[in-house]
C-alpha cells in the first residue's frame, strides 16, 4: 500500500512537468516547420468567388490616362460608378441617392478600378498592398455621411485582396463631380517588383 501511495504521489508531481516539457518541444521551431505553410491569398479565385466579373477597363473622358506608374507604385486616375451599358450612376446622395444607392455607386467604382489594375498589370495578384483611397461624394454641404458611402469601394477591396486590401483612406464631400456622377475614387496600390 505505501508503494501504491508513492506511486500516486510520484505521478501526481511528474505529470505536470512532463505536460510542460512537451508543450515547450511541440512549440519548437522544428515542429512547427513540420505544420502546413498557411494558404497564399489568390484575388483572381477571390473575384470569380464574388462572382464579379470585370469590365473591360474604361478609356480616360479627358487629356490623362488610367495608371501611371512609379517605381513599386500604381497611381490609379479617379474612377466613377460606369455601368456595363456606359451610363454612369448619377446624383447628389442624400439628395437624389440613398446613402446606401451610394455605397452602391462606390462598390462599382471599386468594380471599375479593379478592371483597370487588371489591364495594367494582367493579373491581379501582383498587387502586394492597397496604400490609399482617395473617395468623393457628390452630395450637399449638409450631407456628413461620407465614409459610409466610400465604405462601398473600401469593403470589396478587402474581399478581393484580404488583409492586403485594408488602406489609408479619405472621404470627402463635393458639390459637383463630372457628369453629375455619384462618387469617384482615386487609387495608389503597391505592386510586386516582378
Amino acid at each position: 500500500m505505501k508503494f501504491k501511495a508513492f506511486f500516486s504521489r510520484f505521478v501526481l508531481v511528474l505529470t505536470p512537468m512532463f505536460l510542460t516539457l512537451f508543450s515547450i518541444s511541440c512549440n519548437s521551431p522544428e515542429v512547427q516547420s513540420e505544420q502546413p505553410s498557411e494558404l497564399i491569398w489568390d484575388a483572381e479565385q477571390k473575384l470569380k468567388d464574388l462572382g464579379i466579373v470585370l469590365p473591360e477597363a474604361s478609356s480616360p473622358v479627358a487629356n490623362y490616362v488610367n495608371a501611371v506608374r512609379s517605381g513599386n507604385l500604381l497611381f490609379l486616375a479617379g474612377k466613377g460608378p460606369g455601368l456595363p451599358d456606359g451610363t454612369f450612376i448619377t446624383g447628389k446622395v442624400g439628395q437624389d441617392l440613398t446613402i446606401e444607392e451610394g455605397k452602391e455607386a462606390a462598390r462599382m467604382v471599386a468594380i471599375n478600378q479593379l478592371a483597370v489594375l487588371k489591364a495594367e498589370l494582367g493579373d491581379l495578384n501582383k498587387v502586394k498592398r492597397v496604400v490609399k483611397v482617395l473617395g468623393m461624394v457628390n452630395c450637399n454641404s449638409d450631407f456628413t455621411q461620407q465614409p459610409q458611402v466610400i465604405n462601398g469601394f473600401s469593403d470589396l477591396m478587402v474581399e478581393v485582396f484580404g488583409e492586403k486590401g485594408k488602406h489609408a483612406r479619405s472621404a470627402v464631400g463635393m458639390n459637383a463631380l463630372p457628369m453629375n456622377i455619384a462618387v469617384e475614387v482615386e487609387l495608389i496600390v503597391e505592386i510586386e517588383d516582378n
